[in-house]
């Protein structure tokens, strides 16, 4: 019998855990706790485009990715990730995160990419944009729930509304929906890394579900969306 083969590991790592105990009525009030959050990341996320267009030029004629640039990058997309985690990309942790745009390593939640020591100079043009379109079209499903005029709520946070039913009347969060939100916004932040320039590795279409990013193989949880 062949034994399964793993499937390549992605440099964007995006892991979380479920930090129990998770409080049962905190989630609805969350999205009010966040906002120190939320003012602080639409400063932060100018600036993340103003690094992104810098380095954008930076790659285009030397190859290399300014690493202060980068790390600052990594920086938001960590601050980012954490308090989705917290709030309502993910609620499975009560506790507050940090005001830091550095890797806190005793956080439920982590993403992490490796510097990159070439990128293409000539992918630099096109994936952004051209080569990402068809992840654009998952993420909009997934972030937003489509792409048309009207806002909607899309997939990762419908579900995330259920498990806030559940953690309300059961005070549990299935372990299989934490799967599936995992997955579904590990994607997100593959693309969103891929999109800022700080791989050329093309993310793959399949689901990544689980709080870890262990080896992927046959019979295991990746699954194509």
């Amino acid at each position: 019998m062949t034994a399964p083969v793993a499937a390549p590991a992605y440099p964007v790592r995006v892991s979380g855990r479920i930090d129990e105990p998770l409080s049962q009525g905190l989630w609805l009030v969350k999205w009010l706790l966040a906002i120190p959050h939320v003012v602080v990341l639409a400063f932060l996320w100018v600036g993340f485009v103003v690094s992104w267009l810098v380095s954008f030029f930076a790659i285009a004629f030397t190859g290399r990715y300014p690493r202060a640039l980068f790390d600052y990058n990594l920086g938001v997309l960590r601050w980012t990730w954490r308090v989705g985690f917290y709030a309502y990309n993910g609620l499975g942790t009560d506790r507050y995160p940090p005001f830091s745009l550095k890797e806190e390593t005793d956080y439920p939640a982590q993403l992490d990419v490796p510097y990159p020591e070439r990128l293409s100079r000539g992918k630099v043009w096109v994936k952004w944009w051209l080569l990402a379109i068809p992840h654009w079209l998952v993420v909009g499903t997934l972030t937003s729930g489509g792409w048309g005029e009207t806002p909607q709520i899309g997939l990762i946070g419908a579900l995330v509304l259920i498990v806030g039913g559940f953690l309300l009347v059961r005070n549990s969060y299935p372990q299989h929906l934490f799967d599936l939100v995992m997955g579904l916004n590990r994607w997100v932040l593959r693309v969103a890394a891929y999109a800022a320039l700080m791989t050329d590795a093309y993310p793959p279409f399949r689901l990544d579900q689980g709080g870890e990013e262990a080896g992927v193989g046959a019979g295991s949880a990746a699954q194509p969306l």
